[in-house]
């Protein structure tokens, strides 16, 4: 007697406020990615298929922020058919380089750049998606490292936990031989705090790392910030150095905020 098939699980990604550089991420990961494909049954892509089909779903990858109403309720739809929620890319895991919003009036942005304001309906704040329901897994980085999300959905399928780094940018230069740009050149670099997963491409190339992955697993950034001070670094500067593509998690917010109020 022939036994069924067992079925694939069922995969569905989803967009919310971003630039779709994510997404593309996966698609990239070309052989990688294909190797995943045979594994799992993707029913809800549509950056790549017109393919949609109804949930519920295995595992849900979430990319974007929450900027809107619309999403804010689309995001919980999205949590209700999803077993496994993944969110990827700084923008779902930290609100994005659209959370700058969050420090200033969201209305006279609204104002100054639109002809007709009043057909504008946004949120004040671009918030991260955990801020608005639970999250099994956050995969960092702008855009998110392709071997990561390959090693991400493997181990998922596999029961297993995600062989992720959480130290620092600092051992993958350590890794590299890279002299460090802080010691060496006095440059400001968020390397020290921030999640590896870039394989250090900044510092490689004698330029600071800007914290694309976010905070690593334990970060000091108050000191970190306390030696860019005493390299001569000004408060501006620091404040803008902290306020990019993860600005709004707590770890860096906390340290750019303190600026603020002096």
């Amino acid at each position: 007697m022939s036994s069924k098939r067992k079925a694939k699980p069922k995969v569905a990604v989803f967009k919310f406020a971003s630039c779709d550089g994510c997404q593309l991420s996966l698609l990239d990961a070309e052989d990688k990615f294909l190797a995943v494909v045979e594994a799992v049954d993707i029913v809800y892509f549509p950056e790549a298929s017109r393919r949609m089909l109804k949930g519920p779903y295995d595992i849900g990858l979430v990319e974007g922020s929450i900027t809107t109403h619309h999403d804010a309720e689309r995001i919980q739809a999205v949590r209700r058919q999803c077993r496994t929620l993944v969110t990827i890319g700084a923008c779902a895991t930290s609100g994005g380089i659209q959370a700058l919003r969050n420090w200033r009036d969201v209305n006279e942005y609204i104002r100054c750049v639109y002809a007709k304001p009043d057909f504008i309906n946004t949120l004040k704040m671009s918030t991260p998606i955990a801020e608005h329901v639970p999250v099994d897994f956050e995969l960092r980085g702008c855009p998110i490292g392709k071997n990561q999300l390959v090693e991400l959905l493997s181990a998922v399928l596999a029961g297993r936990k995600p062989n992720i780094p959480t130290y620092s940018v600092c051992l993958e230069c350590k890794r590299k031989g890279n002299i460090c740009v802080i010691v060496a050149q006095g440059t400001a670099c968020l390397g020290p705090v921030t999640e590896a997963g870039c394989g250090a491409l900044c510092p490689t190339f004698s330029r600071g790392c800007f914290g694309c992955f976010g905070p690593m697993e334990s970060p000091n950034t108050a000191s970190l910030a306390n030696q860019f001070r005493m390299q001569g670094q000004s408060e501006p500067e620091l404040q803008r150095l902290f306020r990019n593509f993860n600005a709004w998690s707590w770890q860096f917010r906390q340290v750019s905020e303190e600026k603020g109020r002096k």
